[in-house]
């Protein structure tokens, strides 16, 4: 007879992870979603530094816009030129009567025109009866000097010239001449102003500026400005 073994097999249970292995795992995916989202933070911020940059460099290239309602002035210098019409091109300065001569339409009054004014005047006359649809420009290539003079209680009392191509209030031109001394009376400072000839003097309470009640005074050109003292 022949003996038979019978062998009983059992399968074991799966081994399972120690802790050290998973918390291992663990780290090392963390590590992972974290590198890859500081890389996509870099590439983000690459991006926008570059775009920064090109604005940058597009509005550094581009040349400041002339003010277009600057109010022109005697003695200002303009050049006017009519594309395509080389010898229409002409450099001429505003008379003290705010008059300029320009070829085929002779003389033109600027008083009281701003530059876009100017040169819609000169468009249209140029094409009433000489010229088809002309493209005219006017630039304003030496501005004339203009000067308001600002006495009294101020600390640097004297002649306080207007800023290019911009106006001047009358606090502005104040504090352009040091502002207001210790002893200056500001609810009755005086501006003193000559119009073709006549004479007009205001009082002006510059605490009502300051505070909102009335608006600040445009001047121009020739103003006085006084600061009287005030009574103790």
């Amino acid at each position: 007879m022949i003996r038979t073994h019978s062998f009983l097999f059992r399968s074991r249970p799966a081994r399972r992870a120690s802790p050290t292995f998973r918390l291992t795992r663990s780290v090392g995916t963390n590590l992972a979603v974290a590198s890859a989202k500081a890389g996509l933070s870099f590439f983000l911020l690459s991006l926008i530094a570059l775009a920064s940059l090109a604005h940058a460099a597009d509005s550094s290239s581009r040349a400041p816009a002339p003010k277009s309602d600057y109010v022109l002035q005697p003695s200002d210098l303009l050049r006017i030129e009519v594309f395509q019409e080389e010898s229409l091109k002409r450099e001429v300065r505003i008379s003290q009567e705010y008059g300029i001569s320009l070829p085929l339409i002779g003389q033109i009054n600027l008083k009281g025109r701003t530059l876009r004014e100017a040169q819609s005047l000169i468009r249209d006359l140029y094409n009433k009866d000489y010229l088809v649809n002309p493209q005219v420009t006017v630039t304003v290539i030496d501005y004339s000097k203009r000067f308001v003079n600002v006495i009294g209680q101020v600390n640097q009392a004297g002649v306080v010239e207007f800023p290019p191509e911009q106006g001047l209030t009358l606090l502005e031109a104040i504090t352009r001449a040091g502002g207001f001394n210790r002893l200056a009376n500001k609810k009755t400072v005086t501006l003193t102003r000559t119009v073709d000839g006549k004479t007009d003097k205001s009082t002006v309470n510059t605490d009502d500026i300051v505070a909102g009640v009335i608006p600040d005074i445009p001047l121009t050109k020739d103003d006085v400005i006084n600061v009287p003292e005030k009574l103790l």
